[in-house]
């Protein structure tokens, strides 16, 4: 696997339907590397830090396969790396294949997967359509939430390689589904 784009966003406010919401899911790729600190993205906006951020999701990764999938479905959308909200466009990230615990190596970091990443109103408002929400947990296409073991610098093109497997631990897409169940989705 590699890193096919590193993105980040700033602060938005969007006014959704009368009622002001405030986002960073407006992500962008940068040129440049990007700092993966302790707790998010050096320079990346977080407006929920309830929902985002902190030790357990400090980076979030997707996988750019899947974009062709969510493409089919929203053809008339203007599809960009970092659409989903991610920090880390991954060639391959294939949420049934890795395990809570399996750790990997990227430019100077060193990742720890550790949850599924849940829709929020925000995707909805970022696709401008809010059946995506449905459509996203009716997938198991959600995305990989990373705490990071090893601060450091991380830039597009960089190898994203496991380093430790855990497969005695449930897949990213084994726990989406399970919180599916609970949500009663």
């Amino acid at each position: 696997m590699k890193i096919v784009s590193t993105n980040i966003g700033e602060r938005k406010e969007i006014d959704w339907k009368g009622e002001l919401i405030t986002t960073g899911i407006f992500k962008y790729n940068v040129d440049k590397p990007i700092f993966l600190d302790r707790e998010d993205v050096k320079g990346d906006a977080i407006c929920d830090r309830e929902n985002h951020g902190g030790i357990l999701q400090a980076i979030y990764g997707y996988s750019l396969k899947h974009y062709e999938h969510w493409q089919k479905l929203y053809p008339n959308l203007e599809f960009e790396n970092g659409m989903f909200g991610e920090n880390l466009t991954i060639d391959d990230l294939e949420e049934t294949k890795i395990h809570q615990g399996d750790t990997f190596k990227v430019g100077d970091a060193i990742l720890e997967a550790t949850l599924q990443r849940d829709p929020c109103i925000k995707l909805g408002i970022r696709f401008n359509d809010m059946k995506i929400l449905k459509q996203f947990w009716n997938s198991t296409l959600c995305g990989v939430y990373f705490k990071v073991i090893q601060t450091g610098f991380v830039k597009a093109g960089d190898a994203f390689i496991q380093i430790k497997s855990c497969t005695e631990n449930p897949t990213i897409a084994d726990l989406y589904v399970a919180k599916r169940k609970v949500k009663g989705m």
